[in-house]
């Protein structure tokens, strides 16, 4: 795992020197994704310079040495990731006559894209990279992303200068940077919780779309204009192919391959000159994660939990009772406001542009917490996106199931009568009204709650009041100056109307929320502290299959991931998982009212946000006292402007400084535990 840099300029009067020196500081600002070894090549005839930061995982000598040439000197690399399947390509490669000096996936990569070419290459590879890759023939730079984008990619023009990084950090040192928020994708931020691709925070800087490559010809490249991505494997293409052919096999013949999938593709990713781990939760997911792990393991398998001392948060005494049953090598760790008080200094420095998603807290301290004994950890995301396994899911069906026999005109109607009570007055109608009578698909439902089911009213169908139930900031309005949300990568792709409700949530995710909240909140918070995280549910062959299986092998008795739970009760007893899903949260909305609550009231201050002028400030304010009142949890949506404003004043760009904001420390130095 390591982080890459670079840029090509456009300029004749760039030297040798001036590249040299600006890739370096480049590569500086992404040292906690390559603590080890670093390196910098530069073509200065052609304008064009590569930077790495190197994670030492496999062949830790300096034959893995990036930026790497071709043995044909044709292509030189700076790559970031993993390539699981090397060994065997390797094999194919030498009875190729390919020779190798190193036992590096780098190499590998390199004779691949000399023999068969970038497309055919990518699509032989199995793993989670991105890669910029310079053809000296074509005078052609090529950037690529995984399939489902696991690891990062930002790329765009800045002046006379296209820029590329892993992290938006590397990119802000370049000269030429001079770029600004957008207030568009600002509003997508608000709304979502995170950027959604191909957006990021900046107004011409872009994420590659996973699954992508584009190619970037420098003698008739011009500023400003961007070359098109080229898709080389399309989730959505494969998720209709699954469709029109899904697994026709019994229930044992699908529990069985996907046991096998699992089984292979779990010990490719354990393989690490290094030491190696896994998050365990004690949910579905990790927990057939790390029984797998242990089933192919001579050793425990060292496993790491976070607690919390808060009632309906704590899933550490779950891990616990798993691991104890395989037998792992477990360690935990209680986190309490003050560990989170601590973290908070760190969180817009980590994740780099605007990112709300609660749970990024424990996620860093879990991935502090497993450094202090490996360099590589395994995860169980992406199983609620494959196999059905969010609750919302659930309320989104049932919801729309109950509103779409009323005509829209009646819909409509009770929409207007919902909002002509205030939400108090909701408040205190619910109060007294007994919980069977309250409408399903909410829980806690409250005055607020109330609203959000007059705008699903309105909805004009099932898609519709899926991404009204998904949504925070919900309305236009709050950023000032006309800032009206874009739409992202996902919403282009994903017809309306083609599919059933339940394939439609489940893609959208996987396209969208999977890449742009789950894989960023893991990779940032993992590479912080220089951890590889690997996800082994994302091997795209473990896609492919999940894709195929029908919804009835998903979904039984109202409870998501049936096939999955099927394989894990092969090695865990059913009585350890067979329990409500918690997720990844934290108790935000009590720390908010609480130990956090000075330093929210320093961001959220009416005098700050209107000499900023970004948020309307009325609206946050008054949600802000709502929240702090007891009368409302509106934690989600005041957490995304925290995040904002904290991102915003590490940039320099707010006028006016929290006196609660913690000064942030270099962010690789985490208090040992």
């Amino acid at each position: 795992m390591c982080g890459i840099a670079g840029f090509f300029t456009a300029s004749r009067q760039a030297n040798r020197e001036f590249l040299d020196e600006t890739l370096t500081r480049m590569c500086e600002q992404i040292k906690h994704r390559g603590p080890d070894d670093a390196g910098t090549w530069v073509g200065a005839s052609e304008g064009i310079a590569l930077g790495h930061r190197r994670l030492s995982i496999l062949d830790l000598s300096s034959a893995g040495h990036q930026p790497m040439e071709s043995n044909c000197g044709r292509y030189v690399v700076v790559f970031n990731g993993e390539i699981y399947n090397f060994r065997q390509l390797r094999t194919e490669l030498e009875g190729l006559n390919h020779a190798f000096v190193g036992r590096s996936d780098t190499e590998v990569l390199l004779a691949a894209v000399a023999q068969w070419g970038v497309d055919a290459s990518l699509k032989r590879f199995v793993g989670m990279f991105a890669f910029a890759l310079w053809d000296r023939k074509e005078r052609a730079l090529v950037l690529a992303r995984d399939r489902m984008g696991e690891k990062p990619l930002y790329y765009g023009w800045c002046k006379d200068t296209f820029l590329f990084g892993s992290e938006l950090k590397a990119l802000r040192v370049h000269p030429s940077w001079a770029d600004q928020v957008d207030r568009d994708v600002l509003a997508l931020y608000l709304r979502r919780g995170y950027v959604p691709a191909p957006f990021s925070i900046h107004r011409h800087i872009f994420k590659l779309i996973p699954g992508t490559l584009l190619a970037l010809n420098t003698s008739k490249a011009r500023p400003g204009q961007l070359p098109k991505p080229k898709t080389y494997w399309s989730f959505h293409e494969v998720a209709k192919a699954g469709l029109r052919s899904p697994f026709s096999g019994s229930e044992a013949d699908a529990r069985a391959e996907l046991d096998g999938l699992l089984r292979s593709t779990i010990g490719q990713q354990m393989v690490a000159d290094v030491p190696l781990g896994a998050f365990l939760s004690g949910g579905v997911d990790s927990s057939t994660v790390v029984a797998l792990m242990q089933a192919q393991s001579p050793r425990p398998v060292k496993t790491f939990a976070i607690g919390f001392l808060e009632a309906g948060y704590n899933e550490a005494e779950f891990a616990k009772a798993v691991a104890n049953h395989l037998g792992t090598d477990h360690t935990e760790l209680y986190v309490t406001a003050e560990d989170a008080l601590a973290v908070l200094p760190k969180l817009p420095m980590v994740y780099d542009e605007p990112f709300s998603d609660q749970s990024q807290i424990p996620t860093l301290l879990v991935s502090e917490l497993a450094r202090q004994q490996v360099t590589v950890s395994l995860s169980g995301d992406a199983g609620d996106e494959l196999f059905y396994g969010y609750s919302r899911y659930f309320d989104a069906v049932k919801i729309w199931n109950t509103l779409k026999p009323l005509p829209f005109a009646a819909r409509s109607l009770l929409s207007r009568m919902l909002t002509l009570i205030p939400s108090r007055g909701w408040d205190a109608v619910l109060a007294r009204m007994p919980s069977f009578m309250r409408p399903k698909g909410f829980r806690n439902f409250q005055g607020d709650n109330v609203r959000r089911l007059a705008d699903m009213l309105l909805c004009a169908g099932p898609t519709d009041l899926y991404a009204s139930r998904t949504a925070f900031w919900d309305k236009n309005g709050l950023v000032l100056g006309n800032g009206v949300p874009v739409r992202p990568f996902a919403d282009v792709l994903l017809p309306p109307t083609e599919h059933s409700l339940e394939h439609h949530m489940m893609w959208r995710d996987s396209l969208e929320y999977l890449p742009d909240d789950i894989l960023v909140k893991v990779d940032r918070a993992s590479m912080a502290i220089s951890l590889e995280n690997r996800i082994p549910l994302l091997d795209h062959r473990v896609v492919e299959f999940a894709l195929k299986v029908p919804l009835s092998m998903k979904v039984r008795h109202r409870q998501g991931k049936w096939l999955l739970r099927q394989v894990l009760c092969t090695y865990v007893p059913r009585k350890l998982i067979e329990r409500p899903k918690m997720g990844f949260g934290v108790p935000l909305g009590q720390w908010l009212r609480g130990p956090l609550r000075d330093w929210a009231e320093d961001l959220l201050a009416e005098r700050r946000l209107a000499a900023e002028g970004w948020l309307d400030p009325g609206l946050v304010r008054e949600k802000w006292a709502q929240h702090r009142a007891g009368t409302h949890n509106w934690q989600q949506d005041l957490w995304a402007v925290l995040m904002f404003q904290a991102w915003l004043e590490l940039q320099n760009q707010s006028p006016l400084r929290p006196r609660h904001l913690l000064q942030a420390q270099d962010f690789r130095s985490f208090p040992r535990r």
